[in-house]
């Protein structure tokens, strides 16, 4: 009489194979969610200097308000950052304009908040999200690009 062998995975190695993938899992949701934020602010960052561009160039017009596709971040698709050029005073140098997460968007807990650049390349962050003074934070995080 032959035996016939069937080959299967045991319970201890199923277990095994779980505990591994659970310890990927937990390093690599936390990296990704990190990636991916960096990505909004790079987004945001690159909105605000496109914009400027943008006021740069118009400033012969008086233009105040950014077209579409440069009132946004990304500049194409579902809004994450919205753009809002804000008048001038002594501080600004001529123009300040502002990125402000979406109240319903992904970086709307972000500890970087509201990203700022003004006409004489000054950049800022601000974390009460609105456009009154806020408490700052340290921005050299928050506009790193490489």
């Amino acid at each position: 009489m032959r035996r016939t062998y069937t080959s299967a995975f045991t319970l201890l190695e199923l277990m095994i194979a779980l505990a591994i993938a659970a310890t990927l899992a937990a390093f690599a949701v936390p990296s990704y969610r990190n990636h991916v934020a960096r990505t909004h602010r790079i987004d945001a960052a690159s909105a605000l200097f496109r914009a400027a561009q943008f006021v740069e160039g118009a400033a012969s017009d008086g233009v105040a308000t950014l077209p579409a596709g440069l009132d946004q971040a990304p500049q194409f698709g579902t809004p994450i950052y919205r753009l809002h050029v804000l008048p001038a005073d002594d501080a600004n140098g001529g123009y300040s304009i502002e990125a402000s997460p979406g109240e319903s968007g992904p970086m709307r807990d972000d500890p970087c908040g509201t990203f700022t650049l003004d006409a004489t390349g000054q950049r800022g962050n601000r974390i009460d999200g609105g456009a009154g003074g806020g408490t700052s934070v340290a921005s050299s995080e928050c506009w790193n690009t490489t």
